[in-house]
């Protein structure tokens, strides 16, 4: 790209929404789809919208994000591009936690004083899309707009907990409210029939608004004077604030795009990836994503009945049923394991017979999934034991059960990092 943009990625809070998959890792470190992790999405994205220049802001449970960033995003030197972590730190002007998207930024904003920019591209680290960011930043540059935000069109009564915005007819922006639950505030910022007749995508007779994405392009200048507050997160003040003495544009948005901030959005994007026809393609060739190059052998798939399911590297499953599933690298199934609509993230290593010897006297299953084993609407973590015999289900279980490991959560069982499930255990 031409035009000197740098991109900051927002790498999460605490993650609350998505716990207990974040009780040791943040939001954008959650394995996605069998080999990926949250973070690769807009770090991807970037690249292959020939921005090299990221920076990734990072607070709570960071040290497997920050080792997975640095295996995986390794540039030419001569090439300039690098992804630049940059964590929470005391420093003499203050020493306090990231108090938002806003704040995090501007706690940081003395790190991109050196670098030559013109633009900057602000992201999450917890959204499944693929964007091609030369278009939003051609938008926002033919428009002259200050700040541009990239929305999607949702149905109204989809639209809880989104900031929504209404727009004239040239795209820009009137009216900005974070997450609105009066429906007739909602009806008001509808788009409006002007707008709507030059959508791609039909709106199927239903109103739709215009929902911010959590991507915006910030003029160098306007985001320094911005952030000259006490404003601390961007969807809630910035934008509003802005409106009255910048000029706002929206970037609509018409292709896939989930946020992945709740464990049920979580498992049910990993399983829509087992579709035939998944609404996410990691198959284009295009526009791929990239993660960490592990070297690790092809699956070995012996014996199975297999309906509808993704397998990373690495994987030995032998004699099982799987129906609809997103099996991680390393995952090990043994013979009778029977799962439907589970996610299971892998492991991060092999076990040798000298490992397999020493869980025998520890009493303790193997890594992965033991014999004549049913699981089903499961995610289960990366290093589980799961010994013969479990059966693993959340029917008749109320939200918030939680027992050794084992939580229920948005309806789904969830068996955290490293847990250890006895042979014979029933949930």
């Amino acid at each position: 790209m031409d035009k000197k943009v740098i991109a900051v990625v927002m790498g999460g809070g605490r993650g609350t929404r998505l716990h207990p998959l974040t009780k040791e890792r943040c939001k954008p470190a959650v394995p996605l789809a069998g080999k990926y992790r949250l973070v690769d999405i807009p770090i991807s994205n970037c690249l292959n919208s020939e921005i090299n220049r990221i920076y990734l802001l990072t607070q709570f449970n960071t040290a497997s994000l920050h080792r997975h960033i640095q295996d995986t995003y390794r540039f030419d030197p001569f090439a300039g591009g690098r992804v630049d972590i940059l964590s929470a730190e005391q420093t003499e002007k203050g020493d306090s936690w990231y108090q938002g998207t806003a704040d995090a930024v501007r706690q940081n904003i003395h790190h991109f004083a050196n670098a030559d920019y013109d633009y900057v591209l602000i992201l999450s680290g917890d959204q499944l899309y693929r964007m091609d960011f030369r278009k939003i930043i051609a938008q926002h540059i033919k428009s002259e707009a200050d700040v541009t935000v990239s929305a999607i069109p949702f149905p109204v009564s989809q639209v809880k907990g989104l900031g929504l915005m209404r727009v004239a007819d040239d795209l820009q922006i009137q009216e900005f409210v974070e997450k609105p639950t009066d429906p007739e505030v909602i009806n008001g910022l509808a788009i409006s029939d002007s707008i709507e007749s030059k959508l791609k995508n039909n709106s199927g007779g239903e109103k739709r608004c215009l929902a911010s994405m959590g991507i915006y392009v910030f003029n160098r200048e306007t985001m320094i004077d911005a952030l000259n507050s006490s404003a601390t997160d961007f969807g809630k003040e910035v934008i509003p604030g802005l409106l009255s003495s910048r000029k706002l544009g929206a970037y609509v948005f018409e292709g896939y795009w989930e946020d992945i901030g709740t464990v049920k959005a979580f498992f049910e994007a990993n399983l829509q990836l087992a579709d035939p026809v998944p609404k996410f393609n990691f198959f284009s060739q295009g526009n791929p994503i990239y993660s960490r190059a592990r070297y690790l052998p092809a699956s070995k798939i012996n014996r199975c009945s297999i309906n509808h399911v993704i397998a990373g590297d690495g994987c030995i499953i032998t004699d099982s049923y799987l129906k609809r599933c997103v099996i991680g690298i390393r995952s090990t199934l043994r013979e009778g394991a029977r799962l439907e609509n589970v996610v299971m993230m892998g492991s991060d290593k092999f076990e040798s017979s000298a490992d397999r010897a020493r869980n025998r006297e520890q009493g303790i299953p193997d890594i992965g999934v033991g014999m004549n084993c049913e699981i089903k609407n499961a995610i289960i973590d990366k290093g589980a034991r799961i010994g013969d015999n479990v059966r693993l289900s959340p029917d008749g279980k109320l939200d918030g059960y939680s027992k050794d490991g084992i939580f229920v959560r948005d309806g789904i069982i969830c068996v955290t990092k490293n847990t250890v499930v006895p042979a014979n255990t029933v949930v």
